[in-house]
């Protein structure tokens, strides 16, 4: 045998202990099963098997049979020879004959310093020990699991290899971590599984997902499933050296927001979504082409509710199996980086849901929520809040991150509902909360559960992001901790985004009354390194398809559209457009179909595409326009209250060596005829961008050819031209090189 034993006081059995065998009762099994040492020295075995009505031993040298335990079905009984391996051959009552390792002859798998780490709650890379591993283990190949219940009195792995019975397979408590484990002979890559658990009150609870499980059964199914996440070949060096570059606060990002389950669909293929290979090659070459820089996917994480759009996840470690297996997610990921583009995730550690086979009540207690409804449950969402305070918890959110950015190469994370974490009293009322330990608001567990993660991910994870969906004006939230931020790289600009879409939603007539909803944003564009989004929950639930939010006639919409588009490209942040508003669909977006792709081939449609392509290259290209997105060197008025023309006119600028750019905006329908605008340099400026051009489904009216400065001051600055600017338009103007 490859371990010793551990000694039995006495041998054999006693009804006592074979009773609590069958009732898969024994709180301690592998002190009772397996192959054990008796006082005399002799080495018996001990096995439960239900179906069986023989068993037999089977060693290198020899075949003998276990005895029955009188009375207790199942349960076997015998002296072995020595100490030498052996396997098990069991015979049913129709005389059918299997053989299997015996789960009980094999030691620990999990070594000390783990057990040391998960028993401190500081085990970063929990996804290392915990969940289902493929191994070979005493030589051996097999599966070992893992898991964390410390109130339970009992918990046990339950698959086709056991028929899904809790008493036949119950696992090794591993001291003070609070962790159960074994080492499960033969189960391999694509085996369900949950764990059956016997709460800390003795009661039978409803079979749970592995909490650090890499796979999951297709919803509605609800079991885990074994992934082997190791061995994968990425080709991705090329990206990973210089992707620090790419999310720079000086670089230009552009973020294509993409929900994977509904970008394209294979219509002859019952309406299936793309895998993860298909949309290596489909979405990753239509990105590119695009001009985008990063593609941002709503949560990939498993989720039982295709309706919550990945935002209520059970699976934190699993890639959803909607699109294809962990493997293939790798490849998505590595062909996008092939192409040049980073990937961020969707991260939701702010909640999550009530599915009894999910993490409520985990172990009969509240052990990853907070017990108090006040505190623990989210009453928009009606789902649970994590117990931020909770060291293990903390350490599973945290490592979560982690798995992300080092097992799938994920170049960053936007971490969902920020606002709904940070404040004790998100969408209560006075009496439903429960203040902090100051009697603040502020819930300060989840401020540094935030920090720690930031901190961690960015000092072990080098030239990645982190974004926060933060929609309050908490200070400091892409400041560095150590200068007393949350340390997110990024934060999208939620007041912006509110501002600007009630402003472009007014007919023109009555803009002029709204005139600084539109300059508002400058006054705090470089408090936080922001990213202005508009998303996915921009235009769902009634709120209406972007083109559709346009005041006026068809042709009216169209041009608000792209004149507000040209508006967000030229303004300071970064960019973020959610999947469809880059073809104007008329659609809300649905995420049970495909995106209104037959939209682009009218020219109206495939003019916004177009002008999207345009923006991104023109904006990447482009050092004034994204340099200094975060900076107040980098913006500069010309005109901000010409409110009876609607006309907003600004530069952006780089590096003292970068071309300058100008930005002017005309929202109404009017055109404004040698509309003078001030120029900070002399000779020729070109026309980057015309929102009206024809090729963007205009009129072609405005400056194509650009413009030359004159020596007229005006808006402060020692050169001006008279410019044109069409109806409803953003342009664009770059200062030529000499």
């Amino acid at each position: 045998m490859t371990d010793t034993p551990a000694k039995y006081p006495q041998m054999p059995l006693s009804p006592d202990t074979a009773q609590q065998i069958a009732a898969g009762a024994l709180r301690d099994p592998f002190s009772i099963l397996g192959p054990h040492e008796a006082e005399d020295g002799s080495v018996w075995v001990t096995v439960y098997d239900p179906g069986a009505v023989h068993m037999t031993v089977i060693t290198e040298h020899e075949e003998f049979p276990l005895s029955h335990f009188d009375g207790v079905p199942g349960v076997f009984c015998g002296q072995l020879a020595g100490r030498e391996s052996y396997r098990l051959r069991g015979m049913n009552a129709n005389d059918e004959t299997w053989e299997n390792e015996d789960p009980y002859r094999f030691g620990p798998v999990i070594g000390e310093m783990d057990e040391y780490l998960l028993a401190e709650g500081t085990h970063q890379r929990i996804w290392q020990v915990l969940g289902a591993h493929v191994m070979e283990h005493q030589g051996v190949q097999g599966t070992h699991f893992a898991v964390w219940a410390p109130n339970a009195q009992r918990v046990s792995v339950v698959c086709d290899y056991n028929s899904w019975d809790g008493r036949r397979n119950p696992m090794r408590l591993r001291g003070a971590t609070g962790v159960w484990e074994i080492f499960l002979p033969g189960i391999g890559e694509g085996a369900p599984y949950k764990y059956e658990i016997i709460g800390a009150q003795g009661q039978l609870m409803a079979a749970k997902a592995d909490p650090v499980g890499f796979g999951a059964e297709h919803p509605p199914a609800t079991a885990s499933v074994v992934r082997d996440i190791s061995g994968y070949g990425w080709d991705d060096d090329g990206w990973m050296h210089h992707r620090r570059e790419k999310n720079a606060h000086d670089a230009p990002v552009s973020i294509y927001e993409v929900h994977l389950g509904s970008w394209k669909r294979k219509v002859d293929e019952g309406n299936r979504p793309l895998s993860y290979q298909e949309a290596a090659v489909e979405l990753v070459d239509y990105a590119k082409d695009m001009g985008f820089t990063h593609i941002e996917f709503l949560p990939i994480s498993e989720f039982p509710f295709d309706g919550s759009w990945g935002y209520q996840p059970i699976g934190l470690f699993a890639p959803t199996v909607r699109h294809g297996p962990p493997h293939e997610f790798r490849d998505l990921v590595e062909a996008a980086h092939q192409a040049g583009l980073g990937v961020i995730l969707d991260w939701v550690p702010g909640h999550f849901p009530t599915d009894v086979h999910g993490l409520g009540q985990f172990d009969g207690t509240a052990l990853y929520e907070h017990a108090d409804p006040k505190e623990g449950f989210h009453q928009d969402w009606n789902t649970l809040i994590y117990n931020f305070g909770r060291t293990e918890v903390a350490n599973f959110l945290i490592s979560n991150a982690l798995y992300w950015l080092e097992e799938y190469h994920v170049d960053g994370l936007r971490v969902d509902a920020v606002a709904s974490m940070l404040y004790r009293d998100y969408s209560r009322e006075a009496g439903e909360w429960v203040p902090n330990k100051d009697g603040g608001r502020e819930n300060l567990e989840a401020i540094d559960l935030l920090q720690r993660t930031n901190m961690i991910c960015y000092g072990e994870v080098p030239g990645i992001m982190t974004a926060a969906e933060e929609s309050t004006s908490f200070p400091g939230v892409s400041k560095p901790v150590d200068s007393g931020g949350l340390g997110f790289g990024f934060k999208w600009n939620m007041g912006w985004m509110n501002d600007t879409l009630d402003y472009i939603e007014r007919d023109p007539i009555h803009r002029r009354h709204h005139h600084h909803q539109m300059t508002f944003g400058i006054h705090y564009a470089f408090s936080e390194n922001f990213i202005l989004p508009i998303s996915h929950d921009e235009v769902v639930h009634g709120k209406g398809s972007m083109i559709n939010k346009m005041p006026g006639l068809e042709g009216e919409k169209f041009a608000n559209l792209r004149a507000f588009y040209g508006f967000m490209w030229g303004h300071p942040g970064k960019k973020l457009l959610f999947m469809g508003n880059e073809i104007a669909q008329w659609a809300e977006w649905n995420n049970n179909d495909q995106l209104d792709w037959a939209a682009t081939e009218y020219y109206t449609h495939a003019g916004v595409q177009k002008l999207i392509r345009d923006l991104n290259f023109t904006y990447r290209d482009t050092p004034g326009l994204y340099r200094k997105d975060c900076e107040p060197g980098g913006f500069e008025w010309l005109e901000a209250n010409d409110m009876d023309n609607s006309v907003y006119a600004w530069i952006r600028r780089g590096a003292p060596e970068d071309p300058e750019v100008v930005v002017a905006c005309n929202f109404t329908p009017i055109e404004r005829f040698g509309y003078r605008i001030g120029l900070p340099s002399s000779g020729k400026w070109r026309t980057a961008i015309n929102t009206d051009a024809k090729e963007y489904g205009g009129e072609g009216r405005g400056d194509m050819n650009g413009v030359t400065a004159e020596e007229t001051p005006w808006h402060g600055q020692d050169y001006s031209s008279p410019v044109t600017l069409p109806p409803l338009s953003t342009v664009i103007l770059v200062r030529e090189s000499d």
